[in-house]
């Protein structure tokens, strides 16, 4: 988080002159209040901005709950996964730049993925069609997670620690290229730490570490000026914590600590922001790239990234939702019905794991987000708030 000039406040408005309802805004506070006074969510930051102006914005619960600290809309968060979308724009830019293309090889830049084999019940295969920049944009590279299941590849990401926040950008890149592929590149959407991967494809297209990319072409431009891979010692008293134990299991809650400068930066789930930050890069998205004059992507390429890159090709998991691809960065609504949850078809979004979670709808013209810090619960937050800014729509 780097010192900038103070950016132009983003258009607020009452929710009723951009199409809401008060009384149902009012609902949905209320809602996070109950929750917070069950005991189940320690806090929350709520947003909700349509026709380009914001209409409902407030924090409610603590920020920190050993501390008893009031949450408050500057509250900074572990965004965690919501880190890809900016990463995934950093990249697409590079590609408008002229400096890659979607097409290319991952080896052609990172010549550590040059000699991949694909784990299969028989053994070790050879990878049948490299992996790409798009593959690693839209997760069929053939990567995964560790902490989604048990598989053999799994396992081996969980034994060479590939969360640690102690290698640098390359150091993890050489790590993870070492380690075998869960599938063949482009046959199966997974969720992955592709994105990551990105981060390093960056830091070598643009000659820069990938904190300092960030912050000279999408933080500082777009006046991002609380967000980054660390929270400055000024700046610390802001930290949004979860509960010490998760309140459904007891257990202790481990998320990652803010306060340390980590030699990895991240590009799938380092960043810390607020609530107004990642409003501005939502609003920029909503703009089709561009933000109070500056510019960081033409208008088609951000309709390119949000329309589904998937086609045909078979989802690994729950995580995709029923009506959903996914773009360069992005879940994407393909279907009105099937999904549990409320949104026009073209509505793209994604969320962090600990419970943060985002969604513009261009059809709409809106965009709305929830901040909170309870990893554990965050599969209930998510469709709860979903469906609240839905009914407050008039």
């Amino acid at each position: 988080m780097t010192p900038t000039a103070t950016p132009t406040p983003l258009a607020h408005a009452r929710p009723i002159d951009v199409g809401l309802c008060p009384e149902r805004c009012q609902r949905l506070m209320d809602v996070l209040r109950r929750e917070v006074a069950s005991g189940r969510l320690p806090g929350a930051v709520a947003m909700v901005a349509r026709r380009g102006q914001i209409a409902m914005f407030e924090a409610v619960g603590q920020q920190d709950p050993a501390r008893g600290t009031p949450m408050q809309t500057d509250s900074i968060f572990r965004i965690y996964s919501m880190t890809k979308p900016v990463v995934s724009v950093a990249v697409m830019m590079l590609v408008e730049r002229g400096l890659l293309l979607l097409s290319d090889p991952v080896s052609r830049w990172l010549p550590e993925y040059a000699q991949q084999q694909v784990a299969t019940a028989q053994g070790l295969a050879p990878v049948r069609n490299p992996a790409t920049v798009q593959d690693l944009l839209r997760h069929t590279a053939g990567l995964t997670y560790e902490f989604l299941g048990t598989s053999p590849v799994q396992q081996q990401y969980e034994q060479v620690q590939i969360a640690s926040r102690g290698r640098s950008n390359a150091e993890f890149s050489q790590t993870l290229a070492a380690l075998p592929l869960q599938f063949q590149p482009g046959s199966v959407w997974a969720y992955s730490r592709a994105t990551d991967v990105l981060g390093r494809l960056v830091e070598v297209v643009s000659g820069q570490g990938l904190g300092a990319f960030l912050q000279a072409e999408i933080f500082g431009p777009l006046g991002m000026v609380d967000t980054g891979f660390a929270v400055p010692p000024a700046q610390q008293h802001r930290i949004a914590e979860p509960f010490a134990h998760d309140p459904d299991g007891g257990v202790p809650m481990k998320v990652i600590e803010p306060r340390e400068v980590p030699a990895m930066e991240s590009g799938g789930g380092g960043l810390m922001s607020t609530a107004m930050d990642y409003a501005r890069f939502l609003q920029c998205l909503r703009n089709r790239g561009e933000l109070q004059g500056v510019r960081l992507l033409g208008p088609h390429t951000v309709d390119y990234m949000t329309a589904d890159h998937l086609g045909g090709i078979p989802v690994d998991g729950t995580l995709l939702p029923p009506g959903h691809g996914f773009g360069l960065g992005f879940a994407v609504r393909t279907h009105l019905g099937l999904s549990p949850v409320p949104g026009s078809v073209g509505l793209y979004y994604w969320g962090g794991i600990a419970g943060t979670t985002f969604f513009v709808d261009p059809v709409l013209d809106m965009h709305a987000m929830l901040l909170i810090q309870a990893p554990n619960q965050r599969d209930y937050y998510r469709p709860l708030f979903r469906d609240l800014v839905y009914a407050a729509l008039l």
